[in-house]
């Protein structure tokens, strides 16, 4: 039986050239390095050290003897498998996105999973994406038109500019240069490794 906890860590993908390119779920990295089209990455003693599917199952196995703080790992009918932080595809080597995609997530991460307008901070089932130019009049789905909104402020805002209905935006919305969402992960100690690889290139 599989963890869903450990199901639910993110991946930090790199390209050949150790340059990060995007995050994945826990299932999509352990696919790519199944087939054999990336490998683990850690670092030891400021060392990078290589793992494919197999060196890296015979690591879990020993590392799963004495499990440390900060660990997850899949659990399976016949071995534990620690989920990677970090992967590298063998093959691919083009550059990093330069531009952030708009989504709700990435919205949701930029304002920090709060209210715009009450401040207070909700889970995603709780927020909606709120025009602050309302699209009927004019407005435009923009990352500097479109902030994160409670269920509540979204109703009572309507179909109004926060100046008419007498709601103050408690920061101005614009487009990040880097995936805030990583932003957010970073705050967890699981991912500390992914800070050496974000310091010049932010997966997008």
């Amino acid at each position: 039986m599989i963890d869903v906890s450990a199901l639910d860590c993110s991946v930090l993908v790199l390209n050949r050239f150790y340059m990060a390119v995007r995050v994945v779920d826990v299932r999509r990295a352990m696919t790519l390095l199944y087939r054999g089209c990336a490998e683990v990455i850690t670092i030891e003693d400021d060392q990078y050290c290589n793992y494919d599917f197999e060196s890296w199952c015979e690591l879990s196995e020993l590392k799963s003897l004495e499990k440390q703080d900060g660990e997850d790992y899949l659990r399976t009918p016949t071995r534990e498998l620690q989920v990677p932080r970090i992967v590298r595809l063998v093959l691919f080597d083009r550059l990093p996105k330069s531009t952030v995609r708009f989504n709700r997530k990435t919205l949701f991460a930029r304002d920090g999973y709060r209210c715009q307008y009450c401040g207070q901070t909700k889970p995603m089932s709780q927020l909606s994406l709120d025009h602050v130019t309302p699209r009927s009049q004019g407005g435009k789905t923009t990352w500097e038109n479109v902030v994160c909104s409670c269920l509540g402020c979204n109703s009572r805002k309507g179909g109004r500019t926060p100046a008419e209905a007498n709601m103050r935006l408690l920061t101005t919305p614009i487009r990040p240069n880097t995936n805030p969402g990583i932003a957010v992960t970073l705050k967890d100690p699981r991912y500390e490794s992914w800070k050496t690889f974000l310091t010049a290139n932010t997966a997008g």
